[in-house]
């Protein structure tokens, strides 16, 4: 399976489409396939970037 998640950069804005109540996350970093994402409400979080394909926050309103 592809990496859902090749294009994301370390400091951008993400929410996990499975986990709402995490909150906004800043991706940490993004390498051979595991994402580092530190959510408001979860913490430091590390990803399989094959399995959870994360929603870039555009335009987001919230802090």
């Amino acid at each position: 399976m592809d990496d859902l998640n090749s294009f994301l950069e370390p400091g951008m804005i993400v929410r996990h489409p499975d986990q709402p109540d995490w909150g906004l996350g800043q991706v940490q970093s993004n390498i051979g396939g595991k994402i580092t994402v530190n959510f408001q409400e979860a913490g430091k979080v590390v990803l399989d970037s094959r399995r959870v394909g994360l929603m870039p926050a555009m335009d987001e309103n919230e802090p």
